[in-house]
């Protein structure tokens, strides 16, 4: 009896669990379980394949940043037949956002199946995203491009990717703050420096110039935080200015 239970209980409890948790998310039965274990896997786990190579989620990390950047341009290729090389890698980009796909993992609450020695109140945000992206490399070694396409469409395009939003929708203050100074001719000049306060954590002041005037000060736990938040204060303060594009 217990032989027979082994032979029909292909996985044990714990791979059950994963194996419906992930069926449900995908929306489709998955074929290779494995291909989706090592989705979740973190470096930290310090796992290899029988040739010795590293076995974690950065791989296809890799391959579903591809795919989703390829599946997301088709479809702006298709809906937005007006837009220029420009227009449609600015929008693309948006859609793609680091803080995008960080929204979209832990809306599918994809922390939960990761696999790692390192506790999870000790991750930074961009877990999130990165086993999205992982989770998409799966789909496509598993089940191909319709099955890829499929998963993006329902959980990415439809529910989240509305055109006239993201036309709306602002990916970098600094960027446009530069660009700004740029075309104007002004000097532009972000002094960076730590900041720990009273804090435990580390922080980075910024404070940023434009010609001769201090415009904006800010501070956070990295200096690319720190300089981006200066920047919407900034961007806030010269909005008329910027978006007429006149002095």
């Amino acid at each position: 009896m217990k032989f027979t239970s082994k032979i029909f209980n292909s996985h044990p409890d714990t791979d059950g669990d994963f194996f419906l948790g992930i069926k449900k998310i995908l929306g489709f039965k998955p074929r290779d379980i494995e291909i989706y274990k090592r989705a979740f896997l973190h470096r930290s786990v310090n796992k290899k394949d029988t040739d010795g190579n590293p076995m974690n989620y950065e791989r296809l990390e890799f391959l579903g940043d591809s795919m989703l950047g390829t599946i997301i341009s088709k479809h702006l290729y298709n809906e937005v037949p007006e837009g220029d090389e420009g227009y449609l890698t600015k929008m693309r980009s948006k859609v793609v956002s680091r803080k995008h796909l960080n929204e979209l993992g832990k809306d599918l609450e994809l922390l939960q199946f990761v696999e790692s020695r390192i506790p999870k109140s000790h991750f930074g945000e961009n877990i999130h995203g990165n086993v999205f992206e992982a989770l998409v490399g799966a789909i496509y070694l598993d089940r191909g491009y319709p099955y890829c396409e499929k998963f993006i469409n329902e959980r990415v395009i439809e529910p989240y990717v509305d055109i006239d939003q993201l036309e709306g929708k602002v990916i970098s203050y600094k960027s446009l703050v530069i660009e700004w100074c740029q075309k104007q001719k002004k000097s532009f000049h972000y002094n960076v420096y730590e900041d720990t306060g009273n804090d435990e954590l580390k922080h980075f002041a910024v404070k940023l110039t434009i010609g001769d005037r201090i415009l904006a000060k800010a501070r956070a736990t990295s200096k690319k935080k720190a300089e981006e938040k200066a920047s919407k204060r900034a961007y806030f303060a010269l909005q008329n200015k910027i978006e007429n594009q006149q002095d």
